[in-house]
């Protein structure tokens, strides 16, 4: 099937996004497509390319907020999710399609012995989005074993960038300074990673579940909306703002971690928690002199959004 029919036979039009997103938040997209395998994704976006229609690839929608009047133009759900494994005596190598969720890398390198990825049991999102943002967590991340990245820049073919080209920084990397829809394409990455006995691995896992688990609220949430200052925890500083427990319509910041805003019942719209998060940039600026920097995306329109929200006020 070529490309244009594969969007006229599997396209979806005014696609709700909230289906998309762990928040389950989200307005419509013009145009939605699931990319099945890392073929199609490369087709899907090079098409998109050639006709100069904008596009947004979405993987497990979890660290965005995608705006209530959606996105404009069209939406590649990327569900490509092929693991490559090469195993050696005391290393391996792996082959991930950017699709693959996190967590499920994860668990499959737990399996096999292989160390590297047991903060990331419990975690959300794929492996496109962790390697845009570097995510993380209990002292390691995303680029920590990160041999090459196959990315695709728009309007060209493949290619492979290094580490070095990627910048890593804290929940950064190079890709995350385009906006998402100029933003080349994660397509797959390769690791190295080391051998280790299962149970040790298990072990490390088990506890690191356990503490996310026992710091972080359950629901639909769409992660740590604010990165942490230099020495010093977002969560604390707004709990120390007094905005714990804050709700604006749906949307709640969390009794659990101020850190998190909840979607309570399912019912938050994206005005919502901007207006939260506006909120608890405000007030912590105002009160400590600390200007938090967000860790989540805005994702689609939001001019309009914004001026309702002033009008509100």
């Amino acid at each position: 099937m070529n490309t244009v029919e594969l969007l006229r036979e599997r396209a979806k039009s005014n696609e709700p996004l909230a289906k998309y997103t762990t928040a389950r938040i989200g307005g419509p997209a013009d145009l939605l497509i699931e990319a099945r395998t890392a073929e199609e994704l490369v087709a899907l976006c090079q098409r998109a390319d050639e006709i100069s229609l904008p596009y947004l690839v979405l993987g497990g929608g979890a660290n965005m907020l995608v705006s209530d009047l959606g996105v404009r133009g069209l939406v590649i759900v990327n569900r490509t999710k092929e693991i490559k494994f090469i195993i050696r005596d005391i290393s391996a190598r792996i082959e991930v399609d950017s699709g693959v969720v996190l967590a499920t890398l994860a668990r499959d390198c737990i399996e096999r012995g292989l160390a590297g990825f047991e903060w990331a049991v419990g975690v959300p999102g794929t492996i496109g989005g962790a390697i845009v943002g570097n995510a993380g967590a209990h002292g390691s991340d995303t680029g920590a074993n990160l041999y090459l990245a196959k990315v695709m820049r728009r309007g060209y073919a493949p290619e492979y960038w290094t580490p070095r080209q990627l910048a890593f920084g804290y929940r950064q990397s190079a890709l995350k300074r385009f906006s998402p829809v100029d933003r080349p394409v994660v397509l797959g990455a390769l690791f190295d990673l080391k051998r280790d006995h299962r149970t040790n691995l298990e072990r490390r896992a088990s506890e690191f579940h356990a503490k996310r688990k026992a710091s972080q609220p359950p629901g639909a949430t769409i992660g740590s909306m604010f990165k942490n200052p230099p020495n010093d925890y977002a969560g604390r500083l707004i709990e120390a703002a007094g905005l714990k427990g804050t709700m604006h319509g749906g949307a709640m910041i969390s009794p659990v971690h101020a850190n998190f805003f909840v979607n309570v019942s399912g019912v938050a719209k994206a005005s919502d928690v901007k207006a939260l998060l506006d909120l608890a940039h405000d007030t912590v600026l105002k009160k400590f002199d600390v200007n938090l920097e967000l860790e989540i995306e805005l994702i689609g329109e939001w001019a309009g959004v914004q001026a309702e929200l002033e009008q509100g006020d």
